[in-house]
Parts: structure tokens; sequence; C-alpha cells
């Protein structure tokens, strides 16, 4: 099923799956990038602004 049909598809398990494949794919490539800065010499600063979110919560999330 392409994106489209995903969009025009009336069936809401069509587009839930979607929407939780999206939110698995995003997890993943937010995780590699945030794991790239930081051994580039990022601080948690910029990469919670560059993620919109605080420092805080960045570092809770990956800081471990």
């Amino acid at each position: 099923m392409n994106l489209t049909e995903v969009i025009d598809s009336d069936d809401p398990a069509v587009g839930l799956r979607a929407v939780g494949a999206l939110h698995r794919l995003a997890e993943q490539v937010e995780a590699t990038h945030v794991a790239l800065a930081r051994r580039q010499g990022w601080s948690w600063e910029q990469i919670g602004d560059a993620l919109g979110v605080s420092r805080q919560s960045v570092h809770a999330k990956y800081g471990k």
C-alpha cells in the first residue's frame, strides 16, 4: 500500500498502523542522530534546541 492509499483509506486500522510505523522510524532516526551529535561533541542543550525540547528532556532520554 502506498502513502496515498494510506491517507485515503477509510479503515482506521490502516492509518493507525502507518502512524505507529512512523513513530518507530522517527525514534530510530532520532536516536541515531543524537548519538552522532554526542560523538561530534554537541552539548545536550544544542541537541535539545535542534529537537525543540529541553536539554533535560533529551538527556533523560539518551544520557544513559
